[in-house]
């Protein structure tokens, strides 16, 4: 994956491509008065082959991004291979028949753009933004390694090592690892998909076999379970003629093959800990199995993440760095490999810290069980829920506004590829305005309840001394 990883700081960093779009136009005030809204232009069309093409026209700026969606994460990779999605990511930028090794970011730097591609739960993308000028460029040279991409030995070889050294460097040799994004979810979830190390354990990533990586390819790479997205300084018609010049030639794949990723319903609070022989303090971590995306619930708990988690207003702030002084920081959220927005199949609300070695972990979750059951106690105050709306719509326009347009085409190319719906990014906002204080107390007492809860700490030890259970 292009975009590194940190440990710690992967719970952060990760969190989404670079926001990007438009300030759209404004709509009338929304409750608790407060004005928002906006509107994209969106042109949808399926080719003949299956791919799944979204338009979005936006000449403010004289550039274009594009980027390609395959519908494979790490929920998708075989048994005895994980990591592998993660790897067939990095073969995928190793060339293609017409555009050899560094050539498509030579053609792309040379337009004096940029370009990354990332892995996610349900999604693997390469996503580009140049000067619109070079446009057509750009879709020939993503149709040329959707269709011919070079996967040999030699390429598996040496990007199993590049991912090796990413897992040394970013998880092993680094403080905390992957306590929060990796172990917590291993800890929390049941189905295999979903709780296993999506980063590789190291003798999965050596057995991979250039066999392992060409079914792969055919599998989860053909053009039915792509979405590309181009949005920007474009002449939609123009566009959609390169797109089927370019792309619809592309065979289209065999159906992919069926996988349960549902979690089942938890009824029992999980505790772990990690003995860290690097990490300077200890550090707490904790998670509750999220509704259904889409769902009522769902929204319930957004808004719940803004209460309880985000910003200093927040009650978790307030509790623990504030009050209790067990801490400098509480962070997480919805999706921490992403944002709320952008994933399919079950997912975690989680919230973490590394705290005061002088604390012990009870007494911190004694204060987050105090904030946690006066949600579940009584309803929210209607102006502590319009606060949070506010801060929800907020930091959804943080994701789809700047000129790279990066969030936005994200979020275009969740929508079209779970939902076969991109226009869901115009009525996102329609389903926080419908929660009420009733519901966040409904939705805290059945999703925050301590049954439905994994913790995990992370403990400093002696060199030599790390494990954990």
């Amino acid at each position: 994956m292009k975009l590194k990883l940190f440990g710690l700081a992967a719970a952060l960093a990760l969190a989404a491509c670079d926001p990007a779009a438009e300030q759209p136009p404004q709509t009338p005030p929304a409750p608790g008065g407060v004005e928002a809204g906006f509107h994209v232009d969106i042109r949808y069309h399926t080719l003949d082959n299956g791919l799944r093409v979204v338009l979005a026209p936006d000449s403010t700026v004289p550039t274009a991004t594009v980027a390609v969606y395959y519908g494979v994460g790490f929920r998708n990779e075989p048994r005895g291979r994980t990591g592998f999605a993660h790897l067939f990511e990095h073969l995928m930028f190793q060339g293609s028949e017409n555009l050899p090794k560094g050539e498509f970011d030579g053609l792309i730097y040379g337009a004096g753009g940029i370009l990354n591609g990332t892995t996610r739960y349900d999604f693997t993308n390469y996503f580009e933004v140049f000067p619109s000028n070079a446009l057509e460029a750009v879709l020939w040279a993503e149709a040329d390694r959707m269709a011919r991409p070079v996967i040999d030995q030699e390429v598996l070889d040496n990007q199993r090592e590049v991912v090796r050294n990413e897992v040394f460097g970013n998880v092993i040799n680094q403080p905390y690892g992957g306590w929060i994004w990796i172990d917590l979810p291993i800890l929390a979830n049941e189905n295999w998909h979903n709780a296993h190390n999506f980063y590789g354990d190291l003798s999965d990533l050596d057995a991979a076999s250039l066999e392992d990586a060409v079914a792969f390819f055919e599998t989860y790479y053909p053009p039915n379970n792509a979405v590309l997205v181009v949005a920007g300084d474009i002449d939609p018609d123009e566009t959609l003629a390169w797109v089927e010049r370019y792309f619809g030639d592309i065979p289209a794949g065999a159906p992919l093959p069926e996988i349960d990723i549902s979690e089942p319903r938890q009824e029992a609070e999980k505790s772990g800990h990690i003995d860290d022989p690097l990490a300077p303090q200890p550090a707490l971590a904790f998670a509750y199995h999220m509704p259904e995306r889409g769902t009522p619930e769902y929204y319930a708990m957004a808004m719940l993440d803004q209460l309880l988690l985000q910003g200093d207003d927040s009650l978790l702030h307030q509790a623990i760095v504030i009050r209790g002084g067990y801490a400098s920081a509480v962070f997480g959220g919805v999706n921490l490999l992403g944002n709320i927005y952008n994933y399919d199949g079950p997912m975690l609300w989680t919230a973490g810290m590394i705290h005061d070695s002088g604390v012990e972990a009870a007494t911190i979750m004694q204060a987050v069980d105090e904030v946690i059951e006066s949600l579940r106690a009584e309803p929210v105050r209607q102006e502590d829920l319009d606060r949070a709306r506010t801060k929800l719509r907020s930091q959804f326009y943080s994701i789809v506004d700047t000129s790279t347009r990066f969030g936005l085409v994200d979020l275009l190319a969740a929508f079209a590829l779970f939902d076969d719906d991109p226009e869901r990014i115009n009525r996102i906002e329609d389903g926080f305005d419908q929660v009420t204080p009733e519901l966040i107390q409904a939705t805290a007492r059945e999703y925050l309840r301590p049954s439905n809860r994994s913790v995990l700490e992370v403990r400093p030890a002696p060199r030599g001394a790390a494990g954990g259970q």
